[in-house]
């Protein structure tokens, strides 16, 4: 990041671009048009207020008329664009060779003066193939020409400190080295599902892993007041605006479940308290999701984590609703999910001593190998429906956006 940044500062006498790259969307066929739109409308979301323009020309995105003073916080804000697998801070010439040649002698220029990078490697891609060069000679040429310029300088092919690379399209780019960013599909080319967050590890982490696959999130949260504090809910609030980041607007249900609870703790078997709360959570939580025109619910269990998440555990919770649910967290254990959690910089946030309903009026002996008909009898030894309607018909909306905008 920071080589790309000393580059951005100092080519004020070359026009310089953002060159966007895309992973698996060249394999989308007769689609790709579809996606491409989808990760360009996210662009433009991401540099919401930063002057700039975008270009899609033959596998590559170009951002330009970036002003120097903006151009390292769009770098930022489009590292966590799901869609864009790299990005390169580039400067353009007309496709004249020695215009070239220049080009790269500057952009190592900076590179030497900023670093004690010494080995380096040209990579060539030529789109234009009426360009008079191959990527070979454009390569073997511009490398001999830089190292008579830079006699400091060897050559690497294996592991190479600058990547010089030379991209021959309707001008020239020239630039050093990529910037990796967040991968994925554009958000909105898989549809949209609800994600039951908590104020844990697990479940921002598994809204992040089903973003990064395009779908866009609204989320649930079961609020027990006042059992759990108005702390515990600013931490979820938190949590999805830095999930946000990643996933654009997400529309935040804060649902009352107190009443429910307490319910459920004075009228059903007590061993079998935590699977009947964590059903009537699934039924509240589809209704909330068919509103919002989500197609599926998103939890973070993972498979044998604690006694609801065994599997028969989750086969009676998943009898609870009708709509798919999407665990990507399953086969994961506790470190591989804190390993995610740090990346996404959730942790620090998701650690905080302040309880949600899930870990309050924990049972004892709670049962870890339900049956379906059972829990279903035991269900319905108390009518919930219409503390179902009131829950839903009185839950707080808070829309929370990319940069930390929050309205109720």
């Amino acid at each position: 990041m920071e080589q790309n940044d000393m580059n951005a500062n100092n080519t004020s006498t070359y026009e310089k671009l953002l060159l966007i790259r895309y992973g698996e969307l060249h394999l989308k066929g007769l689609n790709r048009p579809f996606f491409e739109r989808k990760l360009i409308d996210s662009i433009h979301k991401s540099l919401y207020g930063i002057k700039h323009r975008v270009i899609r020309e033959n596998g590559r995105i170009f951002v330009t008329e970036i002003s120097d003073n903006d151009i390292n916080n769009a770098v930022e804000r489009l590292k966590f664009v799901f869609g864009i697998h790299s990005l390169s801070v580039a400067i353009t010439v007309e496709k004249d060779w020695q215009a070239i040649l220049s080009a790269c002698e500057h952009i190592l220029e900076n590179e030497l003066n900023s670093h004690k990078n010494r080995t380096f490697k040209v990579f060539a891609k030529r789109a234009d193939k009426k360009f008079p060069m191959n990527s070979e000679q454009i390569c073997r040429e511009a490398g001999h020409e830089m190292l008579v310029r830079f006699p400091e300088l060897k050559v690497d092919v294996i592991e190479p400190q600058i990547k010089l690379s030379i991209e021959i399209r309707e001008k020239a780019y020239v630039y050093a080295n990529e910037i990796p960013c967040a991968g994925g599909l554009p958000l909105g080319t898989s549809g949209r599902a609800t994600l039951l967050i908590s104020g844990g590890i697990d479940s921002p982490v598994a809204g992040y892993m089903l973003a990064k696959r395009g779908v866009e999130l609204s989320a649930v949260h079961f609020f027990s007041y006042p059992y759990t504090s108005e702390r515990a809910k600013d931490k979820v609030i938190e949590l999805t605006r830095i999930i946000s980041a990643y996933a654009g607007e997400i529309r935040l249900h804060i649902v009352p479940f107190t009443d429910i609870q307490l319910a459920i703790y004075e009228h059903c078997p007590e061993k079998e308290t935590t699977i009947l709360m964590r059903r009537l959570m699934m039924k509240i939580a589809e209704r909330i999701a068919k509103n919002d025109d989500a197609l599926a619910l998103i939890t973070g269990e993972a498979l044998g984590q604690v006694a609801s998440q065994t599997l028969e555990s989750l086969c009676v919770t998943n009898d609870a609703v009708s709509m798919p649910v999407f665990r990507p967290l399953i086969g994961m254990d506790k470190n591989e999910i804190t390993e995610i959690a740090r990346k996404i910089n959730t942790f620090e946030t998701s650690i905080l001593p302040y309880e949600d309903c899930c870990t309050i009026f924990v049972p004892k002996h709670p049962v870890t190998k339900p049956d379906v008909q059972k829990l279903r009898e035991s269900e319905a030894m108390f009518d919930f429906s219409n503390m179902i309607e009131e829950a839903v018909n009185n839950t707080e909306l808070i829309v929370i956006n990319n940069y930390g905008g929050v309205s109720r």
